[in-house]
């Protein structure tokens, strides 16, 4: 099947299939985005799509489109995660047999949620690119139907129901953003907004640490980079498909990137702002739209958060770099006479300050401590970083040598 076999009638008949299956997500306008942009702002939330993302439309519709003797040999997928998922979940509906192989590296929560749907996991490859090689090797000994996450029209077909309902929710949207990897998602949204609605802006938006579907859209052919440099594994894909670039390149209007800390100030916002949880790849389109990658305002723009599956343990991190980054959190060292009451001294001292003492740390035989004295480390809530230097100052005048240390 080739990129010119995508039709409407596959996408109508795609969402009839999904009827009953796939969440019609919620378009949700954000005030709070719409006046850090100056555009109204709205978000398709497919973070809140059964199993926390987008991958169920297609990775469903490529599903139910097989025949009996398809179906009696199994289904076999490679992914990083969500995509794994919705083959997993797509299968167990269909009561066949599932195979996916996962990047060894993959996060544990979405392994756990694929094997909680039924399928058998195998772990290989620093990366989806190398668990893309053995889960082909495996599936031409087994004879299953290889379940593309984004080359495949049936799946893009799959993944262009979003465009049908972004319409049907917002008719007179005029921009909308779409995270990008291997380029299925944004190929069949793309593709159904331009067939109904031409005068659509549609804007491609991927991680700058793997930009291979960016870097095939400048350059007119497709290209393979190297290495998988973002936490936004969703994303992460060295080599888009062939299908996918063909309209991408056709349907797509313009093409940005953006790095991981701008990824992650978007989740972040979304979550303390919005109280949305996305991951990595789910924020890459707001990332763009609130660091001014796109030059526009004032108009009705669509963003689609297109998975929700983050590691409990990178969101820890990015709420803690963000936290410190805007001066809400800081860690100080200092020295004290190692004697009753020192310790008590220097957390009134804070106290008066007004900052809010999360953790302590007293060490009295660190190496390169005088004897007597004992080096105290503090884990602080500030209110920005004017406050933090008040904090310092303070405890200068009390007589202490406070160091920021990360």
């Amino acid at each position: 099947m080739a990129a010119d076999q995508l039709t409407m009638e596959k996408i109508y008949l795609a969402r009839d299939r999904l009827a009953a299956v796939a969440r019609r997500t919620p378009l949700d306008y954000s005030t709070t985005f719409s006046e850090m942009t100056g555009n109204a702002v709205y978000l398709k939330l497919e973070n809140m799509q059964k199993t926390g993302s987008f991958k169920i439309r297609g990775a469903y519709n490529k599903v139910m489109s097989l025949g009996k003797a398809d179906r009696e040999l199994g289904v076999i997928a490679a992914s990083a995660g969500n995509h794994a998922q919705g083959v997993a979940y797509a299968a167990a509906r269909a009561g066949i047999r599932c195979t996916v192989v996962m990047p060894a590296g993959a996060p544990i929560s979405k392994v756990m949620a694929t094997q909680g749907y039924g399928a058998e996991v195998i772990l290989a490859g620093g990366g989806y690119d190398e668990a893309y090689q053995l889960a082909k090797e495996l599936q031409g000994k087994s004879g299953a139907t290889f379940v593309h996450g984004f080359n495949d029209p049936d799946v893009i077909a799959g993944q262009a129901t979003i465009g049908l309902e972004l319409l049907e929710e917002l008719p007179d949207v005029e921009v909308v953003l779409v995270p990008v990897g291997g380029g299925g998602l944004l190929a069949g949204i793309a593709f159904a907004l331009k067939k109904i609605k031409p005068a659509v802006r549609v804007i491609g938006v991927q991680a700058e640490g793997v930009p291979a579907m960016y870097r095939s859209y400048k350059e007119g052919h497709l290209q393979k980079v190297e290495g998988a440099g973002t936490f936004a594994d969703g994303i992460a894909v060295q080599k888009p498909g062939d299908i996918s670039f063909a309209l991408i390149k056709r349907y797509v209007d313009e093409f940005v990137t953006v790095d991981d800390e701008e990824i992650a100030s978007a989740i972040l916002m979304l979550l303390e702002r919005s109280k949305i949880v996305v991951e990595g790849a789910g924020a890459v389109g707001l990332a763009a739209l609130i660091h001014n990658k796109t030059a526009f305002e004032n108009v009705k723009t669509a963003v689609v958060l297109s998975g929700g599956n983050i590691d409990v343990n990178i969101l820890s991190i990015i709420i803690e770099r963000g936290l410190a980054k805007t001066g809400r959190y800081a860690r100080l060292r200092t020295v004290v006479t190692d004697r009753p009451g020192s310790l008590l001294k220097l957390l009134s001292a804070v106290a008066g300050a007004g900052a809010n003492v999360i953790s302590v740390t007293h060490d009295r035989i660190k190496q390169n401590i005088p004897l007597k004295q004992a080096e105290v480390e503090l884990a602080l809530e500030t209110r920005n970083k004017e406050h933090i230097d008040q904090v310092i100052t303070g405890l200068t005048g009390a007589g202490y040598m406070p160091e920021k240390f990360s």
